[in-house]
């Protein structure tokens, strides 16, 4: 049985790498983690987990990435996938996009940048306790 999986989506790479470390640090070999550098990225990889029939539960997003902004992503991601828990991560994020996304995307919790460890764990351990 595969593990679930935790997807990671930011431009950032340094940001990326971060969340790896800290999350599979709290979590060990309980989830299988992955990561996106664009919202397009992260798409592709939802659809191929979907087809490969391997469970996403938690998606943690940047707001202010190219392309496309989080609060728009993540509305689609809970449209097609209500199951997967979202956190958005943002230093910019502005007030309406937050309550677009709490409102549309059923958002779990927002974090403002640069966060702290302890709070993302925690953020985390409340949305996949909720499972």
């Amino acid at each position: 049985m595969s593990r679930p999986v935790l997807l990671f989506v930011d431009d950032e790479k340094i940001v990326l790498d971060t969340l790896l470390v800290q999350t599979r640090t709290a979590f060990g070999e309980k989830y299988d983690y992955e990561t996106a550098q664009s919202a397009e990225e992260a798409w592709d990889l939802i659809q191929e987990y979907r087809d490969a029939q391997r469970r996403i539960v938690l998606l943690i997003s940047d707001w202010l990435m190219p392309l496309e902004k989080g609060d728009s992503f993540l509305i689609r991601v809970a449209e097609q996938y209500p199951d997967i828990k979202l956190i958005m991560l943002s230093a910019y994020a502005d007030d309406e996009a937050i309550t677009r996304a709490k409102r549309y995307a059923n958002l779990f919790a927002f974090l403002r940048k640069p966060w702290e460890r302890d709070h993302l764990i925690v953020e985390i351990q409340k949305a996949l306790s909720s499972l």
